[in-house]
């Protein structure tokens, strides 16, 4: 695990700060799905296509989640969910673009916390389906 410095707060400069490209930055991203969670792991070079993401995992809407329902959901504060560690499962979704990266790197329940991992890693640790989301 690495501390980064509090100023850190965009994979930009989340990237700038460890050394490696936005791309290998995996964004834990909680979104509402009629109110059930919905967990996409995207890469930081990547926007969510919320329509597109919505379709393709088999939902009717996405929102973006309100910060209680996702500290509900992951006990974690936006800015810092870690794709693993939540009180119950929550689906979870993997954009393959993340593949690219021999190394990612993603939030470890803090928002200054991260840890590095490999993206077949991520698949197994957080049981995701693989889905295309820009």
């Amino acid at each position: 695990m690495v501390i980064l410095p509090d100023s850190v707060h965009t994979a930009a400069l989340a990237a700038e700060a460890l050394g490696c490209e936005v791309g290998a930055i995996a964004n834990s991203l909680l979104f509402d799905a009629e109110g059930s969670p919905v967990l996409i792991l995207t890469s930081g070079a990547h926007r969510v296509d919320t329509g597109r993401a919505a379709e393709r995992i088999g939902v009717t809407e996405l929102r973006r989640a309100k910060p209680e329902f996702v500290r509900e959901h992951t006990g974690q504060v936006i800015g810092g969910v870690s794709p693993i560690g939540h009180p119950a499962p929550v689906p979870t979704y993997l954009d393959p673009w993340l593949r690219t990266y021999d190394v990612v790197w993603a939030a470890a329940g803090h928002p200054a916390a991260v840890f590095s991992t490999t993206y077949d890693e991520l698949l197994t640790l957080t049981g995701a389906t693989e889905v295309e989301v820009d």
